[in-house]
């Protein structure tokens, strides 16, 4: 069947000035992104700082981005709680919002109790609630929890799940392979393995350097639909090395740097997190004006 998850989603980053969401700057970014090639967004996920967000807050930045994306573009929107009752309220929420999808990370509070039997159970709970159908989001650099191949096969064939992104060092073979007679999408979830992931049979991807060069990355996504293996690694090899420079360095504040030196609105991270150097912008700019994106776009 055709894949429900497909294509290239940017993890839509959320403006801030002087501490308070830029709802305007964010309605201008989304205007710009729904005339790219991407195929849609992740709202209030991790680059979008949701864990600094308010429920109030995470309203209307998804709000904001139904309204002003294309209409063939779709929302995948976080609906993450620590308890089945309020990850299934979430999902509702976001569903009333206007979101397609819902994604689902992994509870981890009580990671040592939360055996494959309790994420088994809780996923399966989760979808049959849920008005939309959810996504699993795999994140254990965040969670410190891994969805299991054993709890994905049990989870993969409910109607309501229907698909994985997957965000660790080496889930995504083994996912692909235990989901691989199944109707169920996995995605990438970053720019170092979008090309070898569809390689091997992923769907798309979900990747923070499609903030910065939304059609770049789509067109990876392109060439490897179209079996253009060669252009697809040459894009890969640069688009790694760009990433490296960005996320890899500097997290969430590099990608909203970046985003800025692209063209859009980026800004600071919300605190905690630390604003970059002067330093640190030089050599984010830097690396971006050493790389000719031109021929990809």
């Amino acid at each position: 069947m055709s894949p429900v998850l497909e294509g290239v989603y940017a993890p839509i980053g959320t403006p801030f000035k002087n501490e308070e969401v830029a709802y305007d700057q964010l309605a201008t970014n989304v205007q710009k992104y729904a005339a790219s090639k991407l195929t849609g967004y992740l709202a209030i996920g991790s680059n979008g700082e949701c864990v600094s967000l308010s429920d109030q807050e995470k309203d209307k930045v998804l709000g904001t981005i139904v309204a002003n994306k294309a209409p063939r573009q779709k929302v995948l929107a976080g609906a993450n709680a620590e308890s089945t009752k309020l990850t299934i309220e979430q999902c509702k929420k976001v569903a009333d919002l206007g979101a397609d999808y819902a994604s689902v990370l992994t509870p981890c509070y009580f990671k040592k109790k939360l055996t494959d039997e309790a994420m088994t159970r809780y996923y399966l709970d989760v979808a049959d609630g849920s008005p939309i159908p959810i996504a699993c989001y795999n994140a254990p650099g965040f969670t410190g929890m891994t969805i299991s191949t054993s709890t994905l096969k049990a989870i993969a064939s409910h109607g309501n799940i229907v698909g994985v992104k997957d965000t660790s060092p080496g889930m995504i073979g083994s996912y692909l392979q235990a989901t691989a007679e199944l109707d169920f999408d996995v995605f990438s979830g970053t720019a170092n393995t979008l090309f070898p992931a569809m390689m091997m049979g992923a769907t798309g991807g979900i990747v923070s350097l499609a903030n910065v060069f939304p059609d770049v990355c789509a067109t990876l996504y392109e060439r490897c639909l179209t079996d253009d293996l060669a252009g697809a690694r040459e894009l890969h090899l640069v688009l790694g090395r760009l990433n490296a420079a960005v996320s890899g360095s500097y997290g969430v504040a590099g990608v909203k740097y970046a985003s800025e030196v692209a063209g859009f609105h980026g800004g600071d991270p919300r605190l905690p997190l630390l604003p970059l150097s002067d330093s640190d912008k030089d050599s984010i700019r830097q690396a971006i004006e050493a790389t000719d994106l031109s021929s990809y776009m």
